[in-house]
């Protein structure tokens, strides 16, 4: 059965490039100039809002100090970059692999080209943040890497845009309430408005050509593509928070695990986080089914 959303009218797939292109063009950022990396960091503020910490709410949160809780949402905003970089550097491979069987001359490649040069410079600037702030390199496990390049060799149609509507606009909602909160470090605030910026557009491009390609998708593809998806999304909430940043504070990275996955303020993020990508994927018939587990697993619905 084809979504509801699916039959929604979509603007004409060249139109919308020609327009994210010129906003390419008007409102782009160069974290090597934008960002003024040898700024110091500022006493007494915070990584993330300490609301969103995987461990505020419990009683390991309620034994640390004011200065251990700042310094474990520093870690925690960086483990999160982390992921996202991870996540970005399968994109721009899944993108590549997308470009290269198709027309170049058409803007709507043309702007898969310019999302790649996007993510690049995310990455980076993922990577320096994490430098600046002088954290470890919170990398995903060694199955959760390989699992990861699986996906960018498999994901395509329906799991490839799927997969960067879900990261993207999780990533979107926490960095849009931390721009916005001057209790946060203004080096993540920046970081975060950059991001912001210039996947607003990234997310319009992947949402319309879901929207285009469904109703064509047959009942076996959508399966795969709902596989492929809770599977992305499932390994992506669970290593948000990497188990050794709770070693910052002094915290057995095992028992600070279990206690994020098992605090009720955290699910709860989870779930905010992802509430309109969700909304907008089960519209489009990529949630639901058997796979709907793996979302539930992950409290991301």
């Amino acid at each position: 059965m084809t979504a509801p959303a699916a039959r929604k009218p979509v603007q004409d797939r060249e139109a919308t490039a020609e327009r994210l292109l010129r906003s390419s063009v008007e409102k782009s950022y160069e974290p090597h100039l934008d960002i003024d990396w040898e700024a110091p960091l500022v006493d007494g503020l915070w990584g993330i809002p300490p609301h969103r910490s995987s461990l505020y709410g419990t009683a390991l949160w309620d034994g640390l100090t004011e200065e251990h809780r700042r310094t474990l949402t520093i870690h925690e905003v960086c483990s999160v970059a982390r992921i996202g970089l991870w996540f970005e550097i399968i994109l721009m491979q899944m993108l590549l692999r997308y470009a290269y069987d198709r027309d170049p001359r058409r803007a709507h490649i043309q702007y898969a080209l310019t999302e790649i040069a996007d993510e690049c410079r995310h990455s980076i600037m993922f990577a320096k943040m994490t430098e600046r702030y002088g954290v470890p390199d919170y990398a995903p496990s060694g199955l959760t890497h390989n699992l990861g390049r699986l996906f960018k060799t498999v994901g395509q149609g329906p799991a490839m845009f799927g997969g960067t509507l879900f990261v993207e606009e999780i990533l979107d909602r926490f960095q849009r309430e931390s721009m916005r909160d001057e209790t946060v470090q203004p080096l993540t605030r920046m970081v975060n408005r950059i991001h912001v910026t210039e996947e607003a557009r990234h997310v319009r491009y992947a949402r319309e050509e879901l929207q285009r390609i469904m109703p064509r998708t047959t009942r076996t593809q959508r399966g795969i593509g709902r596989y492929l998806l809770a599977r992305i999304a499932f390994v992506v909430a669970r290593n948000l928070i990497h188990p050794d940043v709770y070693a910052s504070v002094g915290i057995d990275p095992e028992v600070g695990r279990k206690a994020a996955l098992a605090n009720p303020h955290w699910q709860e993020s989870l779930r905010w986080s992802a509430a309109k990508c969700v909304e907008f994927l089960r519209e489009q018939g990529l949630i639901g089914g058997p796979t709907e587990l793996l979302w539930k697993k992950a409290h991301l619905v």
